[in-house]
């Protein structure tokens, strides 16, 4: 199962007043560990980058003045997410922007529901508490030390494993469902008292032959255990 997990750095918080996407980064994930791949690219969006967006990703006018416009990067950019879900934090906003410069373009829009929202998948798990991606790679125990700022490429890296420990972490993958012997599934949340997964006692029955091959290694030996207990 590819995934692709996304981030964008913008010059502010709507496409309708005219902002713009200036920063996209990507991590591929296959069965919900990344492969290295990674699609990172600046763009000039053709205006001026505000003095209170630039305190929040550092990205300035001046640095994004020879840096291609969306128009000249979108084909790379579809090429790789192709068709398969991204996994966004705050999928609304980057989704609502992503689509301001597909439609620009020509391009047929990004379907929401199409996308997973790790930031509604945070707030479900933990009630109440910080879902920003600050808090959540403190309570994964994941080092974000050198986020300074705010950037699309070390911002989808953290968000990757981060999404790794919402889907059940390290294990995920290893509670498998298994088949009992009419065929049918069963669940392996099936756990008995110590939290180990349940499992009916096997019977194993000795054949003819077998109990022959035993009487006759018991004859060998003198005053065996199994003559006074039984075997």
């Amino acid at each position: 199962m590819r995934e692709i997990i996304l981030d964008t750095e913008t010059t502010g918080f709507d496409p309708d007043n005219g902002d713009r996407i200036i920063e996209i980064g990507c991590v591929e994930v296959e069965n919900f560990i990344p492969t290295g791949r990674t699609y990172w690219q600046y763009i000039n969006p053709e205006r001026d980058v505000p003095a209170d967006a630039v305190a929040v990703h550092g990205i300035t006018t001046d640095f994004l003045k020879d840096k291609p416009t969306f128009g000249e990067v979108v084909g790379d950019f579809m090429d790789f997410i192709g068709n398969n879900r991204m996994v966004i934090h705050n999928a609304e906003f980057d989704i609502k922007f992503l689509n301001a410069e597909l439609k620009a373009f020509g391009y047929p829009s990004l379907r929401m529901k199409d996308h997973i929202d790790t930031l509604q998948i945070a707030r479900q798990k933990f009630p109440g508490s910080p879902a920003n991606l600050d808090a959540l790679c403190r309570r994964f125990g994941i080092d974000n030390t050198n986020r300074e700022l705010h950037g699309a490429l070390l911002d989808s890296q953290l968000l990757a494993e981060v999404y790794l420990e919402l889907m059940g972490g390290r294990q995920h993958g290893l509670s498998l469902a298994r088949e009992n012997l009419s065929g049918t599934k069963t669940k392996s949340s099936e756990t008995s008292s110590s939290g180990k997964p349940y499992r009916e006692p096997r019977e194993f029955l000795l054949n003819d032959a077998e109990k022959q091959a035993h009487a006759e290694f018991l004859s060998q030996l003198s005053d065996p255990l199994w003559e006074k207990y039984g075997s």
